[in-house]
Formats: C-alpha cells, structure tokens, sequence
C-alpha cells in the first residue's frame, strides 16, 4: 500500500505494524487466519537459551482496560526455535522476523544471540532486559543503566546482527537507561514493556496471579507509552518500536508522532487476533483522513 513504507535502521518494512511478541506466538497460528505477510514484520514470543516452562497459573488477569500477564517467559528454548519453529513459519512468510531474546544473565544473551546469527529469516534481535540477573542479586537488567548496558554489550559482541533493546516503563527515568544502551552499541529501542501490576480476588482475599505482581499491558497503557517513546526520541538518535496498548489506526498515528518508527502490537492481538490485518487495511483511509502522504514523513512529528 502506498505510502506504508518505513524502515529500522537498514531494515525496510513494507507498513509499521508488528505483532508484539509473546502474542502471536511463533506465528504458523495466526497463518490460518489471513496471509502473514501483509505484516511489516513478526516479533516472535521470547526466547531464552533452555526449555522454559514458566510460571505457575494462574498468570493471566483481566484489569479495566487492559490484562496482567505473569508468563514467565514460556518457550522451547532457542534451539528447537531454530530448528522447528522459524523453519515452519519461513514456509508461510517471506519477510524478516524479529527475534525477541530473555536471559538471566550476560551469558544468556550473548548464547542465544549468536545461536541466531547464522538464520537467515532473523533481520533484528529485540532484547529483553525486563529480566532478573541472577549474578546481580535478581535486579531486573533493565531497570539500572549498568544493567542494561551489560546486557546490551553481552549481546553485541556475539552476533552482527542490529539489537533493538526493550525497555522497561518500571524505572524513574527511562531517558537514562535509553542513553546507557545507546552507548553501549544498542542499534534500536523498543519500549514500553509491560507495566508491573497486581490484582487482588474479593472472594480469597488473596492475589490472583500466582505470583502475586505481572505485566499490565492493553489500552490502559497508551498514555504511558506515549511518554516514554516521546522522551526517548528526544535522548538518544536511535530508530524506536513503539508499544503499549495500540489498537487502531490512529494509535499507531499517535505513536509515530511521539517518534517510533514501527509499533507492534500486543494485547489487542489476543482480544481480535485479526486487528493487525485490519489496522494495516485501514492505515490509508485514515492518513487521508489526517492529512499524511507517507508514514516516514511523520515520524517524531509532535516535537
């Protein structure tokens, strides 16, 4: 479609729109629904070094506005990612995927990056920092720029493809964790993670999630987002995916305007698992309606 086009540092994207990790799978799922490659890309569900069965149930909440999730980083571990799970979908799409990487410590992430290095199908690494370090006492990577920047470079020295970081909203201010990243050799941001919440059940009295705190993410969270990626476009000169409960045409507008060059899509994707194909069909009727020829061109716009 006409005016769609956007790019991440080298990487040419025929639209912005991206399913978020950890909501779309591993992407053969949604195959059967509609054709995957009117996507301009595919984050897929984070993945780790081993096996992970994650955390105990239950870890999905329902919140006005939105959902908690306390996954824990479900997944197969990266080899059978390489071996089953990218060689499926590269069957049913023909675009670069995004590959969104967890770890508990440097090592994680510098192992499962160059495990990713030689698969062709892979265009971005998006790390996750949103991780407790078990050699740093399990404070989360993300939440310190130390932390951060250590995991940036762990991941850096082990592969040559761009690492796009993920950032987390639970810190007081993300524009330092942005810069740290950025000196540290970060090619992209990606942000907002989820935002740490919890609720509790009338009946026991007691937290629904078993592990009592999760991730707010969802419609409810947009405004954050907003912020975050407004001021991270002022910090740092880096290409930003924007997230964080966009669910329409004119979020992903917004979004751009603040100053992401791509957005992914997350929570929606789980209430209409079509709402990525229909914000990308009606991207055009909408940028008619505000004025905007091309997509590119509005990119940090609101500064």
């Amino acid at each position: 479609m006409e005016g769609l086009n956007v790019s991440l540092g080298a990487l040419a994207l025929d639209n912005p729109i991206i399913p978020a990790s950890g909501t779309f799978g591993y992407g053969a799922e949604f195959a059967e629904l509609y054709d995957l490659n009117i996507l301009g890309s595919i984050a897929l569900k984070g993945t780790t070094k081993e096996p992970r069965f994650g955390n105990e149930t239950p870890r999905i909440a329902e919140t006005p506005s939105g959902m908690l999730n306390s996954v824990g980083l479900q997944n197969p571990g990266i080899h059978h990612v390489l071996e089953h799970e990218i060689p499926e979908l590269k069957k049913i799409y023909k675009k670069p995927l995004i590959l969104n990487v967890g770890g508990f410590c440097d090592e994680d992430f510098s192992y499962v990056c160059q495990m990713a290095s030689d698969e062709p199908a892979i265009g971005i690494i998006e790390l996750n920092i949103s991780c407790p370090n078990l050699h740093a006492g399990g404070v989360n990577f993300g939440t310190t720029p130390e932390g951060a920047a250590a995991a940036v470079r762990a991941a850096k020295s082990s592969t040559h493809l761009p690492v796009f970081v993920k950032l987390t909203p639970n810190v007081t201010d993300i524009k330092s964790i942005a810069a740290a990243v950025y000196e540290a050799g970060a090619d992209g941001i990606s942000l907002i993670n989820t935002l740490l919440g919890m609720r509790i059940d009338l009946r026991t009295k007691k937290p629904v999630l078993k592990n009592k705190t999760g991730g707010l993410s969802g419609p409810a969270v947009l405004p954050v987002a907003l912020r975050a990626v407004y001021e991270v476009y002022e910090a740092v000169p880096l290409p930003i995916i924007g997230m964080g409960g966009i669910s329409s045409a004119e979020d992903v507008i917004e979004m751009m305007l603040a100053g992401a060059s791509a957005v992914e899509v997350g929570a929606a994707n789980l209430v209409n698992p079509y709402i990525c194909r229909d914000i990308i069909n009606e991207l055009p009727e909408a940028m008619k309606r505000y004025g905007i020829k091309n997509l590119s061109d509005i990119i940090g716009g609101a500064h």
